[in-house]
Formats: C-alpha cells, sequence, structure tokens
C-alpha cells in the first residue's frame, strides 16, 4: 500500500528510542497517522512540527497497518507560530477539533480551510473569524450543521438575529422578538461572505453559538469535556482584543 499527498502536522509523539508517530491532517486521505523512523534526530525534529504543512509518502503492507511516513517540507510555519500565544493555543484547538472525525476520512474542504487558518494563526483580526467559521464547517461534517441561511419562522433571509437552541436555525430578529431571552444571538458577520469588521462583542457571541452546539451534540454524548486550547484560545483572543484597543 502506498500513497503520495500534502498535509499540515497535527501533532508527534515518541516511539521508541529514535521515532514519533507523527499525526497529520491530509488532503485527500483525511486525518492519517504513520511512523516517522528517526523522527527525533535533530535534523528532523524542527520539521514535525505542528502547523507545518509537508508532502507526505505513506508506506504500509496492509491498509489497516500503521504504516510509515516519509515527509519533506513544503511550508515550515512552527517557528512563526510559536512566537504567538493565539497560534500556539491555536494550533492545538485545530487539532483537537479534527480528532473529533474518524481518522482516514477524507474532508477535502476542512483541510483547505485548515490551511487558510494556518496561515493566519498570529494575526487576531483574521483568525477570530476564520477560526469559528471553521467550527461551524466541523459541526456540519459531523452532521449538526446549523441553518443560518433563512429564518425558521418566514423564510426571510434579511433580518437575521437569533439561531434557535433547539433547531440549529436562524431567525430574524422581528419574529423572534417575542422570544429574545430563548434565543442565541446570531452575529452578522456570519451571514454573510464578505469580509467585514467583526467587533469583540460579536466574536463573543459567535463563539458561544458554536460552543453550545459543541457542547449539547458533541462534547455531552461521548462524555467529553471542551478542548483547554478551545479556552487558551479565546482568552489570548481577548486579549490581543484589549492590546488593540489600548
Amino acid at each position: 500500500m502506498e500513497w503520495r499527498d500534502e498535509g499540515i502536522i497535527l501533532g508527534a509523539r515518541k516511539h521508541g528510542e529514535t521515532s514519533v508517530v507523527l499525526e497529520t491532517m491530509t488532503a485527500a486521505h483525511g486525518r492519517h497517522l504513520g511512523l516517522v523512523k528517526g523522527g527525533r534526530s535533530r535534523r528532523m525534529q524542527p520539521l514535525l512540527q505542528p502547523g507545518n504543512r509537508v508532502d507526505l509518502v505513506w508506506r504500509a503492507r496492509l491498509e489497516e497497518h500503521l504504516g510509515t511516513f516519509q515527509v519533506e517540507p513544503l511550508e515550515l510555519n512552527a517557528a512563526r507560530l510559536l512566537a504567538s500565544a493565539l497560534a500556539i493555543h491555536g494550533i492545538q484547538l485545530l487539532a483537537a477539533h479534527l480528532r473529533l472525525m474518524p481518522e482516514r476520512d477524507a474532508h477535502a474542504g476542512l483541510y483547505e480551510t485548515l490551511k487558510i487558518i494556518t496561515a493566519h494563526l498570529d494575526e487576531p483580526e483574521i483568525a477570530g473569524p476564520l477560526m469559528v467559521r471553521f467550527e461551524l464547517a466541523l459541526l456540519d461534517e459531523l452532521g449538526f450543521g446549523l441553518d443560518l441561511t433563512q429564518c425558521a419562522l418566514t423564510g426571510s433571509r434579511e433580518s437575521l438575529a437569533y439561531v434557535s437552541p433547539k433547531s440549529g436555525r436562524a431567525v430574524t430578529e422581528e419574529a423572534g422578538a417575542p422570544w429574545r431571552d430563548r434565543l442565541l444571538p446570531l452575529p452578522r458577520f456570519l451571514t454573510v461572505k464578505a469580509r467585514m469588521e467583526t467587533p469583540p462583542d460579536a466574536l463573543e457571541d459567535a463563539y458561544r453559538l458554536t460552543g453550545f452546539f459543541f457542547h449539547r451534540n458533541v462534547y455531552e454524548p461521548r462524555g467529553m469535556e471542551e478542548p483547554a486550547a478551545r479556552g487558551g484560545f479565546l482568552a489570548a483572543l481577548a486579549r490581543s482584543a484589549g492590546d488593540a484597543a489600548g
């Protein structure tokens, strides 16, 4: 068995005295593990860092085996990411999110989004909105997608202001007014494709929205806690906003 693909490194763990088991998200083969022989050497360690984009050749005798990776660099992002607390928490959060998906299931859209986010994880004004969009895309891939395109009550696509916690569907400001205390705020930037300025309070509402559905539909049924990296990422994002305001 053999294939070649590009991937972004999510993490690595020691294996024996000289090797590592590398965890990657690949373009065509999903989240995939493989043994890198000699991966703990001085030459290889800088390459096998989270956030780096690499060329991978995977080989195994049988498809269900762990197999081995041959790894070559494509884009070395790790040094840049390690200089930013936001980026460190961000790459850890992305890895935790992707571990919710079955191993070796292809998700080309998630990979392309991951590649874009990785390029901007150290830029708070870009990373914040991108990460929450990644969470929405992940919910959709997990089968719990939100419908933020039109009002669940009227069918209108204008003035969408809330999301029903029961159905995960958008509601207009007027239609939702009688139940506004029971509905989740829907930030406007999530309903438009064009890039727009994202105030800190709108970002907070967006992460509260995705967090609600992750807890109810993903974490609680699986007996999981929210990954610590998510709190770290949001705290770093808030500090960045505070620094910018100051």
